[in-house]
């Protein structure tokens, strides 16, 4: 892997059974939403035939999220993880925002499959990516009120940095606007997150999937997926 990530004891201790599977990409082409990503979006708004009409919170696999939220001293129902916020937009009258197209598929990915997953710009990556429990000290650059802010996380939150600053807060809850993929953004990497009792190969498939709809999407892309760590 040309990006190096790592994940710390500390997070390994709190949370077990937590596996990351990382899709490399360079050679991408992006740009605004298509039709093509718009039905990707209209399609993962199917989700309530998926889970048999309970809300998204009780799906085993958001349910463990949610208490490891609470572990590190979130409150799930307040700053829910990625794919809970993502399934009840889906759920919801308005359904699932168009970003951008690389945004579109894995947002499309993650309703599918009940995953958290992420998106960063690795041109704006400084060293490795880490995921650790931060101390408090930490920058994260994020916006609010169209001005840029400087925020810190919680001491003992778990978030993702690399030598910058912090990059997603509370796991992957909130990305900061630094590494976030844009129309210009030609190189990627793509984290799909899971828990215990999410079988690994689920999170693989996926990947692999996130992986075809990339290369579907920039035809000539380089596209690697990483074994599960």
């Amino acid at each position: 892997m040309t990006l190096t990530l790592t994940v710390s004891d500390e997070v390994r201790a709190l949370a077990p059974g937590f596996t990351h599977v990382a899709v490399e990409a360079d050679g991408l082409v992006n740009g605004p939403s298509t039709e093509g990503t718009s039905a990707l979006l209209d399609d993962a708004r199917r989700l309530a035939e998926r889970l048999g009409g309970r809300p998204p919170h009780e799906d085993p696999h958001v349910a463990a999220w949610r208490e490891t939220y609470t572990a590190f001293g979130s409150k799930p129902s307040r700053t829910r993880n990625s794919a809970e916020a993502l399934a009840r937009r889906a759920l919801s009258d308005a359904g699932l925002p168009r970003i951008n197209v690389l945004v579109d598929v894995y947002n499309a990915i993650s309703v599918a499959h009940l995953i958290p997953v992420g998106g960063e710009d690795t041109e704006h990556i400084r060293g490795a990516m880490r995921l650790v429990r931060a101390t408090g000290d930490e920058d994260f650059v994020t916006v609010a009120g169209g001005e840029e802010t400087v925020e810190h996380p919680d001491a003992g939150e778990v978030v993702w940095r690399d030598d910058a600053g912090v990059t997603c807060r509370r796991w992957n809850w909130r990305q900061g606007p630094r590494t976030r993929l844009t129309e210009r953004s030609t190189s990627a990497v793509f984290l799909l997150e899971s828990l215990a009792p999410m079988p690994v190969a689920d999170v693989e498939g996926a990947g692999a999937e996130l992986a075809e709809l990339l290369a579907k999407f920039s035809p000539g892309a380089r596209i690697t997926v990483h074994a599960p760590e």
